[in-house]
């Protein structure tokens, strides 16, 4: 089996985990608290880390068929001895039989050793009152949704991100144009200008993040943004103690991509912010260059919060760091259609309205 590292309160020899109200480790059992410092000694044992090779004869029994036990791996708990399996990107857990918070040590040495850590700031409890004022003011949610509703699963995880810095230097050309109208008491007249408008500029993007994770949805992550890496502070796995942790496996080149698709899209929008007073801006040749690339691997804070309703499951999210809260809603197709009608009627009756005083003109 391969190894767990578990943190264990020197004076009670219960588990001890991050918490997050305080920013140290804490152990529930005897509330004695642990400076961040003072286990820094545990990720040093890190880089000497050897798997073990420690050979059996073949016992009898059934065996599991080619490819059945691919990205599994088995953990033996150092508290009670059982069993912790896992995937090949689980880096932190908490034992299904006694419940003490592990770290699978072998997933982050060497070349997977995260850079940065952003600490949680909120707790779980906070998460679940997150999800009920997510619930307030949509007046389109089916009444009965909040009383039904329930929480299949809350969760703390430390998601892999990889953060990506780089100059950029970006040339864009638009045609754009220009439209005036009016009329005389025979015609009415449009005229549209033509003009050839070019924009440059140059900027530098510091941390763009791109989640590592095939498991958490693009979409999802980028939602919850932004974080404040000021408070991101060098790797420890003290800081997993307590929560779900995963290693990337969607790599820093596969990552390059999307980086790529939101630092040219955030330049190309600032350069489009300059070109004012326009009718339509429609761009004809976009160039970005980029300088110093670079990136580095980080671990970022989440609650994932999954519920079923009516047999339909949801996902909600929320920055770990921030608070933020994101996540999709069922709608009540009646009431959407009866204000889709309200709005058609309006729109109508706009529309007869601006008629009949174009006729009277």
């Amino acid at each position: 089996m391969a190894e767990l590292m578990e943190y264990k309160c020197p004076c009670c020899g219960a588990p001890i985990e991050f918490n997050s109200d305080v920013q140290k480790m804490k152990c529930e059992y005897c509330s004695t608290e642990f400076d961040m410092e003072t286990l820094k000694s545990f990720d040093d044992d890190l880089k000497g880390d050897k798997e073990d090779n420690m050979n059996w004869d073949k016992a009898s029994g059934n065996e599991w068929q080619e490819g059945e036990t691919d990205g599994m791996r088995v953990y033996s708990c150092n508290s009670c001895g059982g069993e912790v399996v896992g995937d090949d990107v689980t880096a932190a857990t908490s034992c299904p039989y006694c419940g003490s918070p592990v770290v699978m040590k072998g997933q982050f040495s060497g070349d997977l050793r995260p850079d940065y850590v952003i600490p949680f700031k909120i707790d779980k409890k906070a998460a679940k009152e997150a999800l009920t004022a997510h619930l307030k003011g949509k007046p389109f949610l089916p009444k009965v949704f909040k009383d039904e509703n329930h929480i299949d699963e809350i969760k703390g995880i430390y998601v892999p991100f990889w953060l990506f810095d780089a100059d950029v230097d970006a040339h864009v050309r638009y045609k754009g144009t220009k439209t005036r109208v009016w009329s005389d008491s025979n015609y009415n007249y449009t005229e549209t200008s033509y003009f050839s408008v070019v924009r440059g500029g140059n900027a530098s993007f510091e941390r763009v993040p791109v989640d590592g994770s095939e498991k958490m949805p693009d979409d999802l992550m980028e939602s919850i943004e932004p974080y404040d890496f000021s408070q991101a502070v060098d790797f420890q796995t003290a800081y997993l103690a307590g929560y779900l942790a995963d290693k990337y496996d969607v790599d820093s080149e596969k990552s390059k991509d999307r980086a790529n698709g939101r630092i040219k899209g955030s330049i190309e929008a600032m350069l489009r912010s300059t070109a004012r007073g326009y009718t339509s801006l429609i761009p004809e040749n976009s160039n970005v260059g980029f300088n110093n690339g670079s990136f580095k691997y980080a671990l970022y804070p989440v609650w994932l919060l999954s519920t079923s309703w009516k047999d339909k499951k949801f996902l909600f999210a929320m920055n770990g760091q921030t608070g933020k809260f994101v996540g999709d809603l069922p709608v009540d197709g009646k009431k959407f259609a009866l204000c889709l009608a309200g709005l058609t009627a309006v729109c109508t009756l706009g529309t007869a309205l601006a008629t009949w005083l174009l006729a009277m003109m």
